[in-house]
């Protein structure tokens, strides 16, 4: 990377995990602007941080509880909270580098939070659509679909998801390296590949976006959008509700994921096409900054709100839940009503377990 692209502290945390292609200003522009914006946006990282744990570790917490954790979509859900977890495990990270704009962390842990952010959201991406595509089994082949979703269908499954996020997040531990800037003096986390020839972090970067265009956004779009399609077809012709309550929480879930995903994808592909465009000014940059900024916090609060729905827009984890507090706190029984049937479940379950 030309050193006029780092000359400002707005560059490096413009969008240093996604930067795809080489982006040289026709001149050195003022980004310190640019900078002021999304170190003030990065509080928001530490929100999402804890909100996301939180709501993650209760979803885990209702499943162990009250769920068997053997089914194949537990399992799937599991799977999928572990990496909404590794994705937000990045996020203080990233957070302390906006605010400082110096990566004080060191090499090995560039490369670490470079490679565990992309793991994090490739594998939420495909385990969504995962999801999408077991409810689409049980929905649409309801009579034979027992056979094939078993244990054993769940756990290779998810084994291939973790196997290709894993695959494709290793471009970063390659690229990422923390270097020193002359110029300011400050430490930077980029995906410059110090220790590579150009040729090839050029074919790496333009490999990497490629596969994350079509493999995590469009590939799952259109598996989603054919599954749900069927699904509501099924559904509307067996009349049946209580399969379109199964399915709704799932598919609020994956609605609000790609609402949240494709903005920055877009931007992304726009940032990519940018440099192979004559043209261009410090305004036309400035413009793409902030709608990465803003879009990329959009993808950020997805993960903080996604366990509120797994908690509060199913009817079971809703009374789950509220067995909980009961539980913990009895005082709260006059005024909080639960399900007989899940109490009744709760109760044999913990007998079961010796609880």
């Amino acid at each position: 990377m030309e050193s006029t692209t780092v000359m400002t502290v707005a560059t490096p945390t413009i969008d240093y995990w996604s930067y795809y292609g080489s982006q040289t200003p026709p001149e050195p522009c003022d980004r310190s602007a640019e900078n002021i914006f999304g170190a003030y946006l990065s509080t928001l990282y530490y929100i999402v941080f804890f909100f996301s744990v939180f709501g993650n570790i209760l979803v885990l917490v209702i499943i162990h509880r009250f769920e068997r954790l053997t089914t194949v979509t537990n399992i799937l859900l599991l799977n999928l909270v572990l990496s909404s977890l590794i994705f937000v495990s990045s996020l203080p990270f990233l957070a302390v580098y906006q605010q400082l704009t110096n990566w004080i962390f060191g090499d090995a842990m560039c490369k670490i939070v470079g490679s565990v952010y992309y793991l994090g959201f490739y594998s939420s991406v495909l385990f969504l659509t995962l999801l999408t595509f077991d409810r689409h089994l049980a929905v649409v082949y309801s009579l034979g679909a027992p056979r094939m979703r078993n244990r054993r269908y769940a756990i290779i499954s998810c084994g291939a998801v973790w196997l290709v996020s894993g695959l494709a997040s290793m471009k970063e531990m390659l690229l990422h390296s923390a270097d020193v800037n002359p110029i300011d003096n400050n430490t930077y986390c980029q995906d410059n590949g110090r220790n590579l020839y150009s040729v090839h972090v050029d074919r790496l970067r333009e490999s990497g976006f490629y596969i994350q265009l079509f493999l995590f956004l469009i590939f799952p779009l259109v598996v989603v959008t054919y599954c749900y399609v069927r699904i509501v077809i099924t559904v509307l012709s067996s009349k049946i509700v209580t399969k379109f309550k199964t399915v709704r929480l799932i598919f609020c879930i994956v609605l609000l994921f790609f609402v949240c995903w494709t903005p920055y994808n877009v931007a992304l592909l726009l940032q990519y096409q940018a440099p192979k465009q004559e043209g261009g000014n410090c305004e036309d940059l400035a413009r793409m900054s902030y709608t990465l900024h803003f879009t990329r916090n959009l993808t950020y609060i997805y993960f903080c709100i996604s366990p509120i729905f797994y908690t509060f827009v199913g009817k079971k984890f809703q009374n789950y839940f509220r067995l909980m507090l009961v539980k913990r706190f009895p005082s709260l029984k006059k005024h909080v009503s639960v399900s007989h049937h899940s109490a009744t479940n709760m109760s044999t379950k913990s007998t079961g377990n010796g609880l």
